[in-house]
This record gives structure tokens, sequence and C-alpha cells, in this order.
């Protein structure tokens, strides 16, 4: 159930012990800092035997905290179902008094290091790094970024390395105030840390806690009443944007088009209609579209933009492609898909009837008939005018799923493939475009209006001014997260969308397995990590203040709040 209660008056000596845990403690901050530095230096790239390996290490390393063994800390791995590879859930769980339990969780995976060129054998070391790196830029910062960067690393408050930011200062501010918790002699309430594979790829890791995440409270006795992703930041400017706290994050769809269209020999191009010439029509019409943006609440819609565009050839002629796959990468705040959707099909039709009308003029003054008819239609549509002519071909469309899901095919490829088999079994003549969703959903989220939501609010509101009572520090609160992250599962997100990006996802339930209790969480979720710049790249740093100072302080104070 969702409760709990708020007294009137809290005692003065409460207070005074708030105060006193989430100061800034040194003892604190050099812990962060040990965490993160220690956490880096071991490799887990994504999709690795070293993501796999990590888990085990981690597991290792906790148990070994003498802090952690006093407290009786509960220490295990959750393995992800189904997973090919075998990785695993990393759970700690310092038990208080009483069933209350807030969850610190936040991703150890990271993108691959190649990016670094000869400082690769470097980049897990961050003191090492930094030296090579204000080497490098010394002799060679020639863009605005690599300048900045140089000051940054040259100024001594910024720290490299490759998953610092992404985000393993995170994990290690959570198991600082996790420690810091466990040293306490009266406890109240529980903290559950869940340190997850995959953020960078599908979530595997955060997925499988939003299945799980139910039974193993139950078992357990535990009443989730708040969960805090550690993910950061970025920020080119002074750290205002980076010190802050999100109270929901962004999500994501992957619009897709198949277009197929009239091959026709080269020499002979009016023959046909160029599947290829619809497609970049398209793509010009939709980058950056503001129709297709979402506003979310103060803040800025970001536009869609393309991530891929790729014709049916497999080797050399002079035909024109028969097909062309488009990706693109569409963020949201609350528009619906289904919205969506149809906003997309408007603009795949506005730019194929402008590129008609062009080439019916250019096919005039050659004497040809230019013409094009170009039909629209969603995925969710074109396979139901098969299934209903044909039953049989909905069990043909599951096993083709089935082989795509198990051909380590990615998810846009797998759902093209399927696309491309139920456009050909519609019997349908191009041009056709026919539009959908390519790949998992990432939901967005903001905290709903139940009892502990509202708490967890309030929890941020006053945490953030006591760390400026403190500090000096100003931490603002910002109503979404700008980057794609594990919130969009383990967060309150409306589940009531599913239906449409289902039908309209041509892999979902094989490519996309998404359990029967909607694949989320429910947990009220905010996001406060660390903040610095340039992450994915070889010039990813941590603002080291923030991360290993503040943070901490601000995380205990939130906590305490809620327990």
């Amino acid at each position: 159930s969702d409760w709990f209660i708020i007294d009137s008056v809290e005692s003065a000596d409460t207070f005074a012990r708030m105060e006193s845990i989430c100061m800034i403690n040194p003892d604190t901050a050099a812990i962060a800092r040990e965490w993160a530095v220690t956490l880096t230096r071991i490799p887990s790239v994504n999709g690795t035997p070293d993501e796999v390996r990590f888990s085990g290490k981690l597991l290792e390393m906790l148990a070994a905290r003498p802090v952690l063994s006093s407290a009786k800390a509960e220490i295990w791995t959750i393995p992800v179902a189904g997973d090919a590879l075998g990785r695993s859930v990393v759970a700690l769980l310092i038990r208080g008094t009483g069933t209350r339990t807030a969850i610190l969780t936040g991703h150890y995976d990271t993108v691959p290091v190649d990016d670094y060129g000869d400082l690769k054998p470097f980049a897990l070391d961050p003191e090492r790094l930094r030296a090579g790196l204000i080497a490098r830029l010394r002799k060679a910062a020639g863009s605005d970024a690599e300048k900045r960067a140089l000051a940054d690393l040259d100024g001594g408050g910024f720290l490299p390395g490759r998953g610092l930011l992404d985000m393993k200062a995170g994990l290690a501010a959570g198991l600082a105030v996790a420690e810091a918790f466990a040293a306490e002699p009266a406890r109240r309430g529980n903290i559950l840390f869940l340190a997850v594979p995959d953020e960078e790829a599908s979530s595997a890791g955060a997925r499988q806690v939003a299945r799980c995440l139910a039974s193993l409270t139950v078992e357990r006795g535990l009443y989730p009443v708040a969960a805090i992703n550690l993910d950061s930041a970025a920020d080119d400017g002074d750290g205002r944007l980076g010190r802050s706290v999100a109270l929901g994050t962004v999500g994501k769809l992957l619009l897709t088009a198949f277009v197929a269209g009239q091959p026709a020999h080269a020499c002979y191009p009016f023959a046909g209609v160029n599947a290829g010439a619809l497609a970049g029509a398209i793509a010009a019409e939709v980058e950056w579209s503001a129709k297709l943006s979402d506003p979310g609440r103060g803040e800025p819609g970001a536009p869609p933009t393309l991530l891929s565009l790729k014709d049916s050839k497999q080797h050399y002629d002079v035909t024109t492609p028969a097909f062309v796959w488009a990706t693109w990468n569409a963020l949201t705040y609350g528009r619906r898909p289904e919205n969506l959707l149809c906003a997309f099909a408007q603009a795949c039709r506005e730019a194929v009837a402008e590129v008609g009308e062009k080439l019916a003029v250019r096919a005039g003054a050659h004497a040809a008939a230019g013409a094009v008819d170009v039909k629209v239609i969603d995925f969710a549509a074109l396979k139901r005018e098969v299934v209903e002519r044909d039953a049989g071909a909905a069990d043909e469309f599951a096993h083709l799923a089935k082989l795509l899901a198990n051909s380590g095919a990615n998810l846009p490829e797998q759902c093209r493939q399927l696309t491309e088999a139920v456009w050909r079994r519609s019997g349908r003549a191009g041009p056709v475009i026919v539009v959908g969703f390519g790949s998992l959903p990432y939901l967005p989220v903001t905290l709903s209006g139940s009892a502990n939501a509202r708490r967890l609010a309030a929890a941020v509101t006053e945490a953030c001014a006591q760390v400026h009572r403190e500090t000096g520090e100003q931490i603002s609160e910002i109503a979404f997260f700008q980057g794609i992250s594990d919130v969009s599962y383990l967060g309150e997100a409306d589940v009531s969308v599913l239906p449409t990006i289902a039908s309209n996802t041509p892999v979902w339930g094989c490519g996309i397995p998404w359990p029967d209790a909607e694949g989320v969480a429910g947990v009220p979720t905010i996001n406060a990590g660390p903040w610095g710049r340039d992450y994915h790249t070889a010039l990813e740093r941590l603002h080291e203040a923030y991360a290993f100072e503040v943070l901490p302080g601000l995380l205990g104070a939130i906590l305490e709040r809620l327990l």
C-alpha cells in the first residue's frame, strides 16, 4: 500500500541528528573518491566478458568492507533472466528498523575505450590519464571542446577516465552514503543498493530489477518508498545545469520508415520510383522538425534526428534500390506514441508529396508520365490487413520473429526484416511507406501524485536547501533528466502507452520480450548524480568536488527525510 505518516511537529533532536549525519563529511568524501577510482579501474565495457565479470568483482569488494560486515549487510547477485552473456545485478541491503526502504541504483557498464588512441592503456587510470591528456592537449588543442578540456584538467578540478563520469562516480557516491548509513548505530529504514549492467545498450539490468523488485521486497519484508538513480549530467557551462536533481526523465522512441519504391534501370529512371529519393525527402523533412518535437514542462522540446538510412542493395548494379530503411531518435516528455506516430506519418506524406510534384515536373520535360502516388501506412495496420486475409500469416510472422531474435541482429535490423516480410506478404506494390517503431521503448517518467512521490519531492526540496546552507552550493530541481536512462524502467511510467508501441514494433514479444507485469517497477524515482563534460568521448571528465564532497551529502539528506 501507499502510505506514510507526517508529524506536524518534528522534535528538535531529530533535526539535530539529520543535520549532523548529512553534514559534508571528509571521511565520506574520501570513501566516495576511493570507490570511484577503484570502480573505474575495473573494465566493464558493455557486451564484453569484462562486463560479465564486473559483478563478481564488486561482490567481493563489498564483502570485504568491514563496515558492511559489522552491519550484517546482505550482499548477493540477481542474474538477468535470459541474458545470453550471463550478466547480473549486484544487490546490497543494509537493514535498519521498520520496512521503509530507499533504493540507490546505477549502471556499471561503459562504452568502449578505443577512442583514446595512444592513451588507451590509461583510459581506466584517472590520474595517469589526466597527465596524458594534458600533455596531448597542450600540443594540439584545436577545438573549443579540447581547449575547455585542457583548462578543466590543468586546473585540477576535473578527473578523466572512461566510465568515471558515466557513471561509476554516481555508484561511488551511493556506496559512500550506504557505508555511512551502515555505520550508524541506530538506523531507521533500509537502503537497497543495486548496481545494474547494460544501460548503454538495452537496460537489461534495470528491466530485470523491474521484473523482480516486487517479489524481492516481499520476500525480504521491505517497503520501497523511493528510488534514486545516480546517473551523471553533462554541463559545458559553469555547472549550474549539472548541479541538479531531476524529478523525471525524458523518454525515447525509435521511429522507423520502411520505404518501398519501384526499381528501375538507371538509364530509364522514369520507369520506376526511386526509394532512395523518397527516403531522402523524408529525412530532410523530419530532421529537427518542430512538429515532431515534444516540449516538456519548462523544458525545450528535443527535435528528432536521423540515426540510420540504409538501402536494400547488397552489391553494385545500375538498378535503383527497391527498399530503404530509416530510423530516427525521438525524445518524448509526455506525448503519446499514437500521436507521435500519426504526426510522423503526416510528415512522410508531406515530404513525398513535395518530391512527387518535383518529379512530375521533371518527367514532363522528358515527355514521361511522372505522377507519383505514395501510400503511407503504419505497421500495425499493414500486419492486420495481411492477417485478416490469411490467418496463417500470423504464425509465420511469429516464427520469423523468433528466428530473428536468435540471429544476433540488432533490434532495428530485426524490425526491418520483419517489416519487409509483412510488406511482401501484403501483395502491395510500391511506392509505399510503412511507419512504426524499431527498438526498445524508454518511457518518460514524472513523479505522480502518490503520497510517496509527494514525500520524495518534498525531501528533495528540503535537502537542496540544507546543502545550500551547509556548503553554499545551489542545487536546482529540474523536471526531466535529459539523458536516456534506467529511470524509465524504475519510475512511475504511464504503461497505458504500451499497446500502441507493441503493435507497431514488429519484433515485440520476441526480440523485445516484455513481461506481463508491464515491465516497469512503478517506484517514485528521481535522478541525482555527479556532473561533468563530454561523456562517451576521450575527453570524458568528472567535476571532483561536487561528486565527492557535495553529492554524498545531498543523497544523505534526501534519504534521512525519506526513511
